[in-house]
């Protein structure tokens, strides 16, 4: 292109001419003057003109570049869902809108201050090979949850994100070795959850490196060899059972419950009182001829095997015994139930078994086979310090309905030892597979604390879930507050309130810490799920269900699913979980019974509009229950407690207090 007073060159991007700049010997150029000094070595080959417009063509060309490399969070995430398969729960991420919109947020994030902090993409089906180069333009993440997704094959390398705090990969079929170094620069890294995947080789060493760390669950996978010596003292949580480990256990770990090192029959030390024995590595060597045994050493061998072999024939033997004393007492019992002799208002009897399925089925079923239907199986314990019970003796127990609940059926059953029983038959639960549900059992089996009351056992069939926990005779708090108005509603006196209170929210504190990696710690916390034992001392139920429950179901049952931010907008976080320990806290402040627990509010008290409308008129002594306003030198502390049940129950959940901060506020309270 000329212009006719001389020879022009065109700077091409894109595809396009961006601009032609003429040049003639008599004019001189604003690149010329500022560049003058530097390009006077080249003027005699290539002239001013032509070098000052390549390099504003080459700023030009590298702007894009620029913009390229430093993505924002919408590009990033949206490489993010490209790369995975499957990605239909991900339908809200979507070109021309912002991740961290108050109005419409996207799925399975968690923003502050408009950035995106964590991604929690919990049991969306998810698989794939995530694109770590997008997550690593996530300048705000700090916490990665992709817990119950199908994700395989080695690691991602996550750990190019070294501002990470949280690594939540459980119950995915993740596979193959940790390189050793894999941690080293993550010195942030708080919480690491890789349990229930396939992971092979050694632990990594690096994991000693990390100064910081509080929880770590490798439990369940197949890694191998020694156990690293950590000794941060930071460390909390700590599981490595079901794994293939060997030796000794580090003195640094010696305070964790033995039962976090089970089903690793490599390991050995003082805290299994199992004798190490050390391996002393000899040089490599010629080989010796090996001398033949004295003949008194053969005949130790042949009696150590005839020993072995009357052993098991006679275990074998019992084994027979018992099984056939079993079955002739499940078929007396059968007998006796088609007689009408036995209670079969518990279900798990013939009774249980539909139309539909063949006689097979139906004979395993009456006779307490361990496999009573395709896919089914035995009674699984979840407390090792439960009295051993199975099938069978809750097939004989005579029952009673207790009631019908948003997540099934509930019965007492007296076995025949005197122990009694609380069955809970789990709906809506028909998504999940056998090993899934035992695994999430496991998991809510194995907590401890006063003020919670895990399950016992589980069962599972396809069509037919259980959970079996300690009945608790006095009841639900519900029942108290709202039932019963003699002689039991006046043991919930003033300082029998505080404890509850004070007990429910360390219980809660307490599931937040184990189970902070499901999106809804607890999830449906009410009055019906805090159970009082002697002395009033809360139990709080049904926790951690989330996991278990089909997703669809979840959100009509689950009372952390009616916080005012899951209803307008789904999301769902531990603050719901919050919300639920306001209302109970202003439930029993107030004696009302909340319409919070009614399914589309019809019936009961909004307490939350009530306290919040008294409390803007300072009209609080209104609001308290006259059963507990006797306690006149304590009316301060119920208003202070109101305002914490007020501040639990803010519709935003930013100006929500956490829960760390509620049990805080709470335990400051005394009488």
């Amino acid at each position: 292109m000329t212009d006719g007073r001389g020879s022009a060159y065109p700077c091409i991007g894109g595809g396009e001419i961006i601009f032609a700049i003429g040049y003639e010997k008599t004019q001189t150029t604003t690149i010329e003057i500022l560049f003058s000094p530097f390009f006077a070595v080249f003027s005699l080959h290539f002239g001013m003109a032509f070098l000052g417009q390549l390099l504003l063509c080459m700023f030009l060309i590298m702007i894009p570049m620029i913009t390229e490399s430093a993505m924002n969070d919408t590009e990033s995430l949206l490489r993010i869902k490209q790369s995975l398969n499957n990605p239909i729960s991900l339908e809200s991420w979507k070109p021309g809108t912002r991740p961290c919109d108050e109005t419409m947020k996207w799925v399975g994030l968690i923003c502050g201050n408009g950035v995106v902090t964590t991604l929690r993409l919990r049991s969306l089906n998810l698989s794939g090979a995530i694109d770590v180069f997008a997550l690593s333009q996530l300048q705000g993440l700090r916490v990665i949850n992709l817990v119950s997704n199908s994700f395989s094959g080695p690691i991602p390398e996550f750990n190019k994100l070294g501002a990470l705090k949280a690594i939540y990969l459980s119950m995915n079929q993740f596979s193959g070795e940790i390189p050793s170094g894999y941690f080293t620069t993550m010195v942030s890294l708080k919480k690491i959850w890789f349990d229930n995947n396939n992971f092979s080789g050694p632990i990594p060493s690096s994991l000693a490196q990390l100064p910081r760390l509080l929880e770590l669950h490798l439990n369940n996978n197949n890694f191998s060899g020694l156990i690293p010596l950590m000794g941060q003292q930071t460390l909390e949580s700590l599981n490595l059972s079901n794994n293939s480990l060997i030796g000794d256990i580090p003195s640094s770990l010696s305070r964790f419950d033995v039962a976090l090192f089970d089903g690793n029959p490599g390991l050995c030390g003082p805290k299994l009182r199992r004798l190490c024995v050390n391996v002393i590595h000899t040089p490599k060597g010629p080989k010796q001829p090996s001398k033949p045994p004295p003949e008194s050493l053969k005949i130790a061998y042949m009696l150590m095997g005839l020993s072995g072999f009357i052993l098991v024939a006679m275990i074998i033997a019992i084994y027979l015994l018992v099984q056939k004393r079993k079955k002739e007492e499940a078929d007396q019992m059968c007998v006796e139930k088609r007689n009408g002799n036995v209670d079969d208002s518990f279900g798990l009897g013939i009774s249980s078994v539909s139309p539909k399925e063949d006689d097979s089925t139906r004979e395993n079923l009456e006779k307490g086979s361990p496999k009573t239907t395709k896919g089914g199986g035995d009674l699984v314990l979840l407390n090792k310090g439960a009295v051993a019970f199975g099938l069978s003796d809750l097939m004989k127990a005579g029952a009673e309905v207790l009631g019908n609940g948003s997540l099934g059926s509930s019965y007492k059953a007296k076995l025949s030892n005197g122990l009694i029983l609380v069955v809970k038959r789990l709906k809506e639960m028909n998504k999940m597979s056998k090993d899934g549900f035992q695994v999430e059992m496991s998991r809510l089996g194995r907590l401890e604390h006063p003020n919670i009351l895990a399950p016992l056992a589980c069962h599972f069939q396809k069509k037919e879930k259980l959970a079996i926990y300690e009945y608790i005779p006095k009841g639900s708090l519900l029942y108290l507050l709202h039932g019963d108005r003699g002689e039991s509603h006046a043991e919930l006196n003033w300082p029998a309130r505080l404890k509850i209170i004070k007990g429910v929210a360390l219980g809660m504190g307490y599931i937040h810490r184990e189970l902070g990696m499901l999106a809804l710690p607890h999830g449906n916390l009410k009055s019906s799920n805090v159970l009082l034992g002697p002395n009033n001392e809360p139990l709080v139920v049904d926790y951690g269900l989330i996991s278990v429950i089909d997703a669809n179901h979840a959100a009509n049952v689950l009372t952390g699913y009616k916080a005012p931010e899951v209803v307008q907008n789904h999301s769902v976080s531990p603050k719901c979980d919050v919300y639920c320990l306001g209302i109970i806290i202003l439930e029993i402040l107030t004696g009302k019974f909340p319409s919070q627990y009614r399914n589309k509010g019809k019936g009961g008290t909004d307490v939350v509009h009530w306290v919040k409308s008294a409390m803007s008129e300072q009209r609080e002594a209104e609001l308290l229950d006259p059963e507990i306003t006797g306690c006149t030198n304590s009316l301060g502390e119920m208003q202070k407690l109101l305002q914490i049940g007020a501040e639990c129950t803010e519709s935003d959940p930013d100006d929500r207090i956490d829960i760390r901060e509620a049990i805080r506020r709470i335990e400051e309270i005394r009488i």
